[in-house]
């Protein structure tokens, strides 16, 4: 049976200074993709998942939603940014931005449900002991953590994912990996990374960023290694 498509690209091309980044691209993503995306630096792949996310307006094209088949204006997105987009010296805890996460009304009381979750994203994120901690004062793989952390407490529908293994130590690559064949069974996943070996094996479909291009690559075990050198 054919999944049904969740996010529609349609003639999408957006320039910066002149420069095309991406030009009139079209893509779909199914409901329950794993979509693992590469291409070499500067090629457009952040653009394309700001693209996606809503956060850049194309030039030309559209962008369209879908929930069981028709039309939406939302879905519910969590978002794992490269590091290098976050204001580490942001007054703020590993706690608290967890929590920015939680997608409920904020004049709604933070429930014990809430607290509990919450107690529990920050124990898979292995952060219970610095939970209190300004996010200035983490390293740079327990920044990371707490960033996917608040992308995926709200068990959202779309998980997009920008360089998730930056900056995580080889201990906790591991638990990541587990963490991502976990919620593959209940999210679509979009991950941008560089080191595939792994993540092509469990991800579905493969595409290709380059140049303002971008296409989908059949290979699954090789990940068309000769197109991303």
């Amino acid at each position: 049976m054919d999944k049904q498509c969740l996010i529609s690209l349609e003639g999408i091309s957006l320039s910066f200074r002149e420069r095309a980044v991406l030009n009139d691209v079209t893509l779909r993503v199914n409901e329950h993709d794993f979509m693992a995306i590469t291409g070499p630096n500067g090629g457009g792949k952040t653009t394309l998942l700001r693209t996606i996310l809503g956060l850049i307006k194309p030039q030309k094209g559209c962008v369209r939603l879908f929930q069981q088949g028709s039309p939406v204006a939302h879905l519910k997105f969590g978002y794992l940014p490269q590091k290098n987009l976050i204001d580490s010296e942001f007054p703020i805890t590993v706690k608290e931005v967890i929590a920015s996460g939680m997608k409920r009304k904020w004049l709604r009381p933070f429930t014990h449900d809430d607290a509990q979750r919450l107690a529990d994203t920050i124990a898979l994120m292995q952060l219970s002991d610095v939970q209190n901690r300004p996010i200035g004062y983490l390293s740079g793989g327990q920044l990371q953590r707490a960033l996917l952390g608040r992308a995926i407490i709200s068990n959202p529908e779309v998980l997009v994912l920008d360089e998730p293994l930056s900056y995580i130590d080889k201990h906790f690559e591991q638990h990541l990996y587990a963490i991502m064949q976990s919620l593959a069974q209940k999210a679509t996943i979009i991950l941008v990374s560089h080191e595939m070996s792994v993540i092509s094996g469990m991800a579905n479909r493969h595409i290709i960023v380059a140049d303002g291009s971008v296409h989908e690559c059949e290979a699954h075990h090789h990940f068309c290694q000769s197109e991303c050198k």
